[in-house]
């Protein structure tokens, strides 16, 4: 049998689309192999996701006096010791004095707070909004925010945790929610962990994230953290 030469020519089209078609399919197919391996050991070297950032901490929103008032319905904690400064207050006279500094509120130090309160702050123009509570026996408050013309700016839940912390972050270790109970620092605790123990922290500059240093005041107990990868690495000072 003959074959024409138009025909021919098709028979070899019809062959080089057959060859071209699956040489794609083919290489598409060892693609997809290759980016499902590349997908799967991605995810077997990915670091586990940090339990931390699921926690959500429930907030009280106070926008006026009355509203901040909340903070007295249940216990409340510090998120940040050795930052905010308390004042000596007298219940008589409902009268802070704000010349006589009394200390700074400890790393998740427990408040019961008794009453919320506005005071004229000397030399500020302003009046302050406090947390009055008791401690030893006598009464303090600490300012949790300013109001000028009316206007409220309240910071409380900043300042404070209105859940117990044991509780919000139970995913951690007995033996780490010991060291905070402690007010100890340790090797592989991380920055959350440390404003728990030992309070505010400064970070000194750096160029390389995968490494950070950070300067803890620590009630006059100086202590130097250095982080790698987000866990304490090396703890220096706090004698």
């Amino acid at each position: 049998m003959t074959i024409s030469p138009e025909a021919k020519q098709k028979i070899q089209l019809f062959l080089v689309a057959v060859i071209v078609i699956t040489g794609v399919r083919a290489g598409y197919i060892i693609y997809q192999r290759k980016s499902g391996e590349a997908a799967e050991a991605k995810k077997a070297t990915a670091p586990p996701l940090n339990a931390d950032y699921y926690v959500t901490p429930k907030k009280l929103y106070p926008y006026d006096l009355k509203s901040a008032k909340q903070l007295t319905q249940q216990p409340v904690w510090a998120k940040e010791g050795y930052r905010y400064t308390y004042y000596p207050y007298d219940v008589a006279t409902k009268k802070v004095e704000f010349g006589h500094e009394t200390g700074t509120l400890l790393p998740l130090q427990k408040l019961e707070v008794k009453d919320v309160v506005t005071d004229l702050a000397p030399g500020t123009g302003g009046r302050q909004v406090l947390a009055v509570f008791e401690d030893g026996g006598k009464t303090y408050a600490v300012p949790i925010g300013s109001v000028e013309g009316g206007s409220y700016h309240i910071y409380s839940d900043e300042m404070f945790f209105i859940q117990y912390p044991h509780e919000l972050y139970k995913h951690w270790s007995a033996e780490t929610w010991a060291s905070i109970d402690k007010h100890e620092m340790k090797t592989g605790m991380n920055e959350l962990q440390a404003d728990f123990a030992i309070g505010m922290g400064v970070p000194e500059p750096s160029g390389d994230a995968s490494m950070k240093t950070v300067n803890y005041p620590n009630g006059g107990h100086q202590m130097t953290v250095v982080y790698l990868q987000g866990k304490a690495a090396e703890v220096k000072g706090g004698g």
